[in-house]
């Protein structure tokens, strides 16, 4: 019934392809996980079972370096410094996020951009040269793997990923970056007014992502399918295999950028606090990024990123997440 729009498929074929060269870009493969009004949407949990705020990240001390300064000897910026590269997990199929443009065949976006200003901070001359970061596409399942990993482990994951309690026990986070919000895109033809209209029909969700198991909350009865990325589901979805996708607005909005025939539904029903995933045993790395990320909402940097990849599809942007800290790091990171 419906036609595959040749960007989606371009950018599913892209994922596999070799970078031209603007970028070190590795695809890894998927391991399994260990309209103008909306509806009010459910507040962030205030408190894990520990007792932790779950947005609460590691605050920036006298100790922690400025970025573009000399990196502590023995820190993990003085590590990467050395290395002459950022190694950073990210999506390359989230149009607007994290994509790989099928002209350039550049990865770029909101994620990417972050990444982008944390490599400057390490490196200065990051913005001439693109082998400072080494892109590895990553799917929803391996962002937590992939920083936990023995061998060769990523050192930064920034790929639309929600700031949770469960999530901090097995990596750390930022300081949270951006909010976004779980809704639901179906066909442009349909009656449907919320998830609830949606019982009986196939919905798709990323794998390994909150938004499955948000989906699955709000509506039991949906028949929930997934896919290891966003163009799976899109695809999924334009081919006929499912009736919607669900997922964050961010994401939905880059479907409908390329899906003519497809629509978002106004109900939105969570809250996605995103922050930049890194290893528990880097807590000085967590520091740093939270200083970069701090600067980039005060000069308007973030703004700037915002405008260009969201203000289109989401409007005007918002005032950028005020950073919560507290975290202490467990003894031995």
């Amino acid at each position: 019934m419906k036609k595959l729009i040749p960007l989606a498929a371009a950018t599913a074929l892209l994922l596999t392809a070799c970078s031209s060269g603007n970028y070190a870009a590795t695809q890894l493969p998927p391991e399994p996980s260990a309209g103008p009004t909306t509806s009010a949407a459910p507040k962030v949990p205030r408190a894990c079972p520990d007792g932790e705020d779950p947005l609460a990240s590691y605050a920036p001390d006298n100790r922690t370096p400025a970025p573009g300064g000399v990196m502590p000897a023995g820190s993990f910026m003085a590590e990467i410094k050395q290395r002459g590269r950022l190694i950073a997990g990210v999506s390359a199929d989230s149009f607007n996020l994290g994509y790989r443009d099928p002209i350039t065949g550049k990865i770029q976006g909101f994620d990417i951009d972050m990444i982008q200003a944390v490599a400057k901070a390490i490196f200065p001359d990051a913005d001439t040269n693109p082998n400072r970061v080494e892109m590895r596409v990553i799917s929803s399942p391996a962002r937590i793997p992939s920083l936990r990993a023995t061998k060769n482990p990523v050192d930064i994951v920034a790929r639309n990923m929600t700031i949770n309690c469960d999530r901090w026990n097995d990596i750390a986070f930022s300081a949270e970056y951006y909010r976004s919000g779980q809704k639901t895109l179906v066909q442009s033809d349909s009656t449907a007014k919320s998830t609830a209209d949606l019982s009986g029909q196939t919905i798709c969700a990323p794998a390994g992502s909150t938004s499955l198991d948000n989906l699955k909350k709000k509506n039991p009865r949906v028949n929930a399918v997934t896919a290891d990325t966003d163009t799976g589901c899109l695809v999924m979805f334009q081919q006929g295999k499912a009736q919607g996708i669900s997922g964050d607005d961010t994401v939905l909005a880059g479907d409908v950028a390329q899906d003519p025939y497809a629509k978002v539904l106004p109900e939105r029903f969570s809250d996605e606090p995103y922050g930049l995933g890194i290893s528990l045993q880097h807590p000085d790395f967590v520091k740093f990024v939270n200083v970069v990320l701090q600067q980039m909402k005060d000069s308007g940097d973030w703004t700037k990123s915002y405008n260009r990849w969201f203000s289109a599809a989401l409007g005007k942007a918002p005032v950028p997440p005020v950073a919560v800290y507290g975290r202490v790091p467990a003894p031995g990171q």
